[in-house]
C-alpha cells in the first residue's frame, strides 16, 4: 500500500513524464501556433491537457471514413467532364490583376468553375424556408438535405411535413445532419422522418468507441439542400428558427439559391457526405442530370474540410484579402483568424484598401467572442474599420473583394472552420453579383456600431485580461 507521499511523488513524475513525451509529440503538428497553445495546456494542466489531446488534438477521420471520402473524386471527375462536354466550365472574365485567384481556385479540387447559372440572395429565414418548401413541393425525382443544425422546431416540422408530402409522391427524400450540432435539437423529428419514409441520418456520430478511430470535434458544419440536381441551396442558414432557440437574440443569416449546372456540384458535395456517412454510394440516374442554362452568373462550389490536403479555405480566402485594392468587406459570426490572415487583413489597409469587418456584438459562445475581441485592438491600429451589429447576432458568413468577387457559405473567419470543419462556400465572380452581396453588406453596417479605437485602445485591464489569455487558446478554439 503506498503512502500519501508515494502517490504525490509518483503524481508528480507522471506530470513531468506527460511533459517530456508531449513535447515531441505536439510538435510533429505542422502549426506552430497550435502547438505552442497545446503546449501552454498541457505544461499548466498535464492530465487535463492529455486528455484533451488525446480527444481533439489530431485532425484524421479514421481509414475507413478517409477512405470513403476519397471515393468523391470519382463522382467529381464524372461531373467535370459533363461540364467540359456542355461546355459549362469557363474562366471568368476579370481584372488581370484577380486572374491568380481564379487559378488557385480551380487547382484546389476537381471542381471546375461552371457559368449559365441563376443566383438569388435570401437574407430572410422564413424566405428561405418558403422558397425550400415550395422547391420540395414541386419536386420530381428528389431532395437533399444537409444541415448542421436541425431543430424540433416550427421551421423544422414544416420542412418534415414536406418532406414526408413529397416521399409519399414518390420522391426520394434524403436528410443528413450533423450528429453533434443536432444532437440536443432533432428531438422527435428524426423519428417523424423515418416514419414516413424519409431517409435521415447523422453525420459523424461520437461515441466511446467511435472516437478510437476519429477525432470527435471534426464536425460538418455545412448548409445545403439539392432539389433534382437542379436547384440549389448553400449558406449559412441551418434547419431552424430564426431565434436558433434562444428567444432574446435573432440570428441573421445569407443564403444562396443556385438554378443551373453548379447545382450538379452542390450534389457531388452531397453524395459524397453521404457516402461518409453511410459507407456506400447512390448511383440513381436522375442524381446527376444533363445541365441547363438557367442564368449568365458563373459560380465556384468550393467545398472544404479535414479531408484537404493543404487547408485550401485559408489559401483561398488569405489570397482573395491579397487581392483587394480598394474596398474589402467580411462579416462573419465567429473572428477568430489565422496569423496569415490577420497579416493580409492588415496589407490590404498599407494598399489602400478600406477593410470592414463585421462582428456580432453578442455572441453566443463566450470563448470564443472574448478572443475574437482580443484581436480587434491590432485591427483598429492597422486601420481596420471594426463593426458590431446590434440587432441580433449575425451569422451570414460573406466576404466581397473591390467589385470583382464575392465569398457566400458556412465558413466562420475563424481557424476551426479554415482547419477541421467540413465547410462548403460558393465564389461568385462579376460586378452585379458583388454589387448585390456588398449591399446585403451594407445593411449590416448601418446595423451596427463602429468601434471606436480609442475607445477601445482605454479599456480598463481587467477587461482585457480575460481577451488576451482567451488569445491564447485561439488555435485550439
Amino acid at each position: 500500500m503506498l503512502t500519501l507521499f508515494e502517490w504525490s511523488t509518483l503524481y508528480y513524475v507522471s506530470e513531468w513524464v506527460i511533459r517530456l513525451v508531449m513535447v515531441a509529440v505536439v510538435t510533429r503538428r505542422g502549426q506552430p501556433a497550435a502547438s505552442v497553445a497545446w503546449l501552454l495546456v498541457i505544461f499548466f494542466l498535464p492530465w487535463p491537457g492529455l486528455l484533451m489531446y488525446l480527444l481533439i488534438g489530431e485532425t484524421w477521420l479514421g481509414r475507413r471514413k478517409a477512405a470513403r471520402h476519397e471515393r468523391v473524386l470519382e463522382a467529381m471527375a464524372r461531373v467535370d467532364r459533363m461540364a467540359i462536354t456542355e461546355g459549362f466550365a469557363v474562366v471568368p472574365e476579370i481584372a488581370e490583376q484577380h486572374q491568380p485567384l481564379i487559378n488557385l481556385a480551380q487547382n484546389m479540387g476537381a471542381l471546375p468553375i461552371l457559368a449559365g447559372n441563376s443566383v438569388e440572395m435570401l437574407t430572410d429565414t422564413d424566405e428561405v424556408i418558403d422558397r425550400l418548401i415550395d422547391d420540395v413541393e414541386s419536386a420530381e425525382h428528389h431532395v437533399h438535405l444537409l444541415f448542421y443544425i436541425v431543430r424540433d422546431d416550427r421551421t423544422g416540422r414544416l420542412v418534415a411535413e414536406a418532406l414526408a408530402r413529397a416521399q409519399q409522391r414518390g420522391v426520394r427524400c434524403r436528410v443528413l445532419y450533423d450528429a453533434v450540432g443536432s444532437r440536443r435539437t432533432i428531438g422527435k423529428l428524426a423519428h417523424y422522418l423515418h416514419e414516413h419514409g424519409v431517409e435521415c441520418r447523422p453525420m459523424l456520430p461520437v461515441g466511446v468507441w467511435r472516437r478510437l478511430l476519429s477525432r470527435m470535434d471534426l464536425r460538418n458544419h455545412r448548409k445545403l439542400a439539392v432539389i433534382d440536381g437542379r436547384i440549389a441551396y448553400a449558406g449559412s442558414q441551418n434547419l431552424v428558427d430564426a431565434d436558433y432557440g434562444h428567444k432574446s437574440l435573432a440570428w441573421y443569416d445569407l443564403t444562396l439559391r443556385v438554378v443551373g449546372p453548379s447545382a450538379l456540384h452542390v450534389q457531388v458535395v452531397y453524395l459524397s457526405d453521404r457516402r461518409l456517412a453511410v459507407g456506400e454510394g447512390l448511383n440513381e440516374a436522375h442524381l446527376l442530370p444533363a445541365p441547363q442554362v438557367a442564368g449568365e452568373q458563373a459560380v465556384h462550389v468550393v467545398p472544404s474540410g479535414p479531408s484537404s490536403p493543404n487547408e485550401d479555405l485559408q489559401h483561398l480566402v488569405v489570397d482573395a484579402i491579397h487581392r483587394a485594392r480598394r474596398r474589402l468587406v467580411i462579416t462573419t459570426p465567429y473572428f477568430v483568424p489565422s496569423e496569415p490572415a490577420m497579416l493580409a487583413l492588415k496589407s490590404a489597409v498599407m494598399r489602400g484598401a478600406q477593410v470592414d469587418v463585421v462582428v456580432p456584438k453578442r455572441g453566443d459562445h463566450p470563448l470564443v467572442a472574448a478572443a475574437s475581441r482580443a484581436y480587434y485592438g491590432e485591427l483598429l491600429d492597422a486601420g481596420v474599420r471594426v463593426h458590431r451589429f446590434c440587432d441580433g447576432l449575425l451569422h451570414a458568413k460573406t466576404m466581397t473583394v473591390d467589385d470583382a468577387f464575392a465569398l457566400v457559405g458556412s465558413a466562420n473567419f475563424d481557424i476551426r472552420s479554415f482547419n477541421l470543419n467540413f465547410e462548403l462556400n460558393l465564389l461568385l465572380y462579376g460586378q452585379q453579383v458583388t454589387a448585390e452581396l456588398r449591399f446585403a453588406q451594407q445593411s449590416y453596417i448601418d446595423r451596427s456600431e463602429q468601434v471606436d479605437p480609442s475607445a477601445w485602445r482605454d479599456r480598463p485591464y481587467a477587461r482585457r485580461l480575460p481577451e488576451d489569455i482567451a488569445k491564447l487558446l485561439s488555435p485550439l478554439l
